[in-house]
């Protein structure tokens, strides 16, 4: 019990941040400011689903899927950190809060929908950086030898992961309310700043990732050659 209790506080305690459902909620009513509430609830039930089976999957069978495709967890944090600076870019430079309190009606409701997983689910709530992180927690579970104790390494995680997937509905359908809290102006400076945050933790992904490919060309280049039997 110890040993579960244990492993599911660090399993949360290392997703949650990178996660960060309430900085996430910002985003998403940025991006859904001219939803309709009943709307905006789907998309949080939606991508809530949606994150759970992504980082259940990811912990799972993540690893065999890199191992598969031959990419490495640098690329893909190369890859996802560009996905996210972009969109946190694109939020950080949209219109003005007038633009985005334009009238529901002329909202595409099957739009809405088909983005709940893309971009809303993939990368901005459950990007590259949470999906990194859950596939390194899911390489651990090969370090544990009993299969007792890897029963309860692999059920505590998944509680975590549905802990979170929780947490992420409650702050995505509660978003609104935020949004009557501050006020307009205090939401749209709310959402800025998000979407900054945002970016810049695409760029922090993207070096990340980046910096691991150049140590790994440097140090590759500066190991001496071996001299060539005779």
């Amino acid at each position: 019990m110890n040993a579960a209790i244990h492993t599911f506080v660090l399993v949360l305690a290392s997703i949650f941040p990178v996660v960060n459902p309430p900085g996430s909620a910002l985003v998403f009513l940025g991006l859904t400011s001219r939803a309709t509430p009943e709307l905006r609830a789907v998309l949080a039930r939606r991508i809530a689903v949606n994150s759970l089976i992504l980082l259940a999957c990811s912990f799972l069978l993540g690893a065999l899927i890199l191992q598969f495709y031959g990419i490495s967890i640098p690329i893909l944090r190369v890859a996802g950190g560009f996905v996210v600076a972009v969109s946190g870019w694109k939020l950080l430079n949209e219109g003005s809060q007038k633009e985005m309190e334009a009238s529901a009606g002329g909202v595409d409701r099957t739009n809405l929908l088909d983005q709940a997983f893309y971009p809303l689910t993939l990368p901005l709530t459950t990007g590259p950086g949470s999906i990194a992180v859950v596939i390194s927690i899911g390489l651990s579970d090969a370090t544990i030898s009993s299969p007792a104790e890897r029963i309860i390494f692999v059920l505590a995680s998944l509680s975590a992961i549905a802990v979170l997937a929780v947490t992420i509905l409650f702050c995505f359908a509660y978003a609104d309310r935020i949004q009557r809290l501050l006020g307009h102006g205090g939401t749209d400076i709310a959402v800025r700043l998000s979407a900054f945050i945002l970016f810049c933790l695409g760029l922090q992904i993207l070096w990340s990732g980046g910096n691991e490919l150049l140590r790994s060309v440097l140090y590759e280049g500066a190991a001496p050659s071996l001299p060539t039997p005779r």
